[in-house]
């Protein structure tokens, strides 16, 4: 009866929690103890499951877990005034950028529309602007105009079919922006957020420094009015610049007029903007006012026919309809994708954690690089280029009120009423006004040259990898000088390693604290004990540079007293074999003759023979072979700042403690980490000779042990004498 009501449980409660789950609370328990059990059990698993998909779901939905607690008293207001302000400022961004993306202008106002609004859904950061942003843009473009030169539609300098050209980058670009999405999604699946990890500051600020000349010079003939024909290979700036002073006799002077006055107010506004940025409720848009004066005066004059200024021309209203992107193109953008996915990442992310610190919140970085992919991805179906966070504009968005991505989603909805409605109001907007906001706000970029005095204060390997990767940057071209930068930043970590600070230690007076010799005047060698560290792991890059130091740091040439020591006990073996060989030959004469010879060197014989065997112990010592002894009898060595050690590594180590050993010194390991311990164990790296005896956890109780048991040893050897 028992078991046929434990079966009817088990199917009671397996029935409920497969198809009748949300009944399980108010469901009448099953009759027996078991039943119970089992229904509790599946109840708690229930839940679990339930709270593991909602903490997924909200992971994977930010906006989920935040929307429904937004407090709109507080925060609406400043997330819609600051929605609005970054949305003016997107539309003369998004314009400018396009051109740096190689693409129409129209193109810049898709890519601030599409992946701003996706971000806003998927993003952890509250206050990170995403859209174009000068890096990236120059990043696509460089790719772009490498698969479709200016070249492929042109016989010279003057281009024949520019729709074509146009509609083959930006199948590019389209193309380019899925595999960047593509890359970031997969990246922050399998929780790689820890990339930006190998993109040091230096390299980093180098590297954006660098793309910023690369801009500027992409912008000059635009503002010279001149048409040259775009490069992007290594060496591709210096053909530029050479190509832009060989032509600029044909500078198109109204071209220039219009440049020159744009970047002057745009200069001078931006100043008035710093400087009086804590009395202004928003900084004045001027980039906005420019393009909206400088399109009617345009128009008004028509400046285009009168003087051929360049200017943007049509640009179509409403949205474009989705389109797969070709995926043909896959071999020829793949390594670019990359680079520019993670360079992407690295700005967001650096942004992010710079504001998450400031308001006191977290971002987690890998869904970062997922809100990243899925707005790049979405974007490349519409036509748009890759994507980041723009530091002007999410400094903009942090300082007019903005607190969560409602302020991202008004500027989206902002630049889709442009798209829609305003797009072709600015037809006759110069090229060169677009390109003077481009250079405008580059302004802050050519401050990051200042990184170079200040790292030569502080850390000259930072401002090696800084210079290396801005050269290389430069003549390398973007996507080379990135990789460059990568290898060469990782190297300097071997360097660092495979040249670490070594240091001999003292302690400082009456306390438990030893500190370098030769950077503390407080401390003094403990006598009779050497205390060595290392600043680094010890691998096979370095072990053989960190027995040689430590030989060189005791005050003593171990080798050449090891070598007189060799010598010293073959010299005496030699004289022992002599008196053998001696002994020998006389009782060889005694058993021929009448023992006589034998009988008269008795004496001296066996004299010989037991002054040597007093005077060579086994194992000889120092002191018997008449050698200077050492004035130190204990080497500690401090593995405080060791995180790892290969075999190589463990091989020169027990060198080390075989030949100090030699010399009647003691080694000692001391702060040793659980994983070096575990290292040395499963090298087998202990033996009779050398045991975990040897191992403690601090140098001063190696100290505290070492000078009491030196001083018991003296004492008995006195009492003895």
């Amino acid at each position: 009866m028992d078991k046929e009501l434990r079966n009817r449980d088990i199917r009671y409660c397996v029935d409920r929690s497969v198809f009748h789950e949300t009944e399980l609370g108010g469901s009448t328990p099953p009759s027996t103890n078991s039943g119970r059990a089992i229904f509790n059990a599946a109840k708690n698993k229930l839940r679990c499951s339930r709270s593991a998909a909602k903490s997924l779901l909200f992971k994977f939905i930010p906006i989920l877990q935040w929307l429904p607690h937004y407090p709109v008293k507080e925060w609406l207001l400043g997330d819609i005034v600051s929605g609005v302000s970054v949305g003016i400022l997107q539309l003369p961004q998004g314009l400018a950028y396009a051109l740096l993306a190689a693409v129409p202008p129209v193109f810049g106002l898709y890519s601030s529309f599409f992946p701003v609004f996706i971000y806003s859904f998927f993003g952890t950061s509250r206050h990170v602007s995403v859209g174009t942003f000068t890096v990236m843009s120059i990043m696509v473009g460089s790719v772009a105009e490498s698969l479709v030169p200016t070249e492929f539609v042109q016989g010279n300098d003057t281009i024949i079919n520019m729709d074509a050209r146009d509609e083959a980058r930006v199948e590019v670009v389209a193309t380019l922006t899925l595999f960047v999405g593509i890359f970031q999604i997969i990246l922050g699946l399998v929780q790689f957020g820890f990339v930006v990890t190998y993109l040091s500051e230096p390299l980093v600020r180098g590297y954006t420094t660098a793309a910023t000349i690369h801009v500027t010079v992409s912008q000059l003939k635009h503002i010279f009015g001149l048409p040259l024909s775009e490069r992007s290979q290594p060496l591709s700036l210096i053909y530029s610049l050479i190509s832009l002073f060989r032509r600029i006799h044909n500078t198109n002077i109204g071209t220039l007029v219009v440049s020159t006055i744009a970047l002057l107010c745009l200069f001078a506004v931006k100043e008035v903007n710093q400087k009086w940025q804590s009395k202004l409720p928003m900084p004045i848009p001027i980039e906005l006012v420019v393009l909206v004066i400088s399109t009617g005066l345009s128009y008004g004059i028509n400046l285009h026919e009168q003087y051929g200024v360049g200017i943007v021309g049509n640009i179509p209203t409403g949205l474009l309809a989705p389109t797969v992107p070709k995926t043909d193109l896959f071999f020829q953008v793949v390594g670019n994708a990359f680079a520019i996915a993670v360079v992407g990442y690295t700005i967001t992310i650096s942004l992010a954690k710079m504001f998450a610190i400031k308001h006191g919140y977290k971002v987690d970085s890998n869904q970062e690089l997922i809100a990243l992919g899925l707005s790049n991805l979405t974007g490349s179906f519409f036509h748009c280029f890759a994507v980041t966070s723009s530091m002007s504009r999410s400094l903009v968005q942090e300082s007019t009120g903005g607190n969560t991505q409602i302020a991202g989603s008004v500027s989206s909805l902002i630049t889709l009423v442009i798209i829609l409605k305003a797009g072709e109001l600015f037809t006759a907007l110069p090229k060169a006004i677009l390109s003077a906001i481009v250079i405008a706000n580059l302004k802050e970029m050519y401050k990051q040259f200042m990184d170079i005095p200040a790292l030569w204060r502080t850390n000259k390997y930072d401002l090696l990898i800084w210079i290396v990767t801005f050269l290389s940057t430069i003549c390398l071209n973007l996507d080379i000088g990135l990789g460059v930068s990568v290898i060469f930043g990782l190297l300097t970590i071997t360097f660092r390693t495979q040249l670490p600070q070594y240091s001999v230690l003292g302690q400082v007076f009456d306390t438990d604290i030893y500190r370098d010799i030769c950077q503390n005047t407080m401390t003094k060698e403990v006598d009779g004990i050497k205390i060595f560290r290392t600043s680094s792991a010890i691998y096979f890059a370095n072990a053989e540079l960190y027995a040689q130091t430590l030989k060189a740091k005791v005050g003593v040439n171990i080798d050449l007293l090891i070598e007189k020591k060799k010598k010293a006990v073959m010299k005496r073996k030699r004289g022992l074999q002599k008196v053998i060989t001696l002994a020998q030959r006389i009782l060889s004469n005694t058993k021929k003759g009448s023992g006589l010879e034998f009988l008269m060197n008795k004496e001296a014989i066996v004299g010989s023979l037991q002054t040597l065997s007093e005077t060579i112990p086994n194992p000889p010592t120092l002191q018997s072979l008449g050698l200077e002894r050492l004035s130190f009898h204990s080497l500690i060595l401090d593995f405080a700042a060791v995180c790892f050690i290969d075999t190589v590594g463990i091989k020169m180590l027990k060198i080390i403690f075989e030949e100090f050993k030699d010399i009647e010194v003691d080694v000692y390991l001391v702060n040793c980490p659980g994983s070096i311990l575990r290292q040395l164990q499963s090298s087998r790296f202990f033996n009779e000779t050398f045991t975990p005896a040897l191992i403690f956890p601090t140098i001063h109780d190696a100290v505290s042990y070492l000078s009491q048991t030196h001083e018991s040893s003296s004492l008995q050897e006195v009492t003895a004498i």
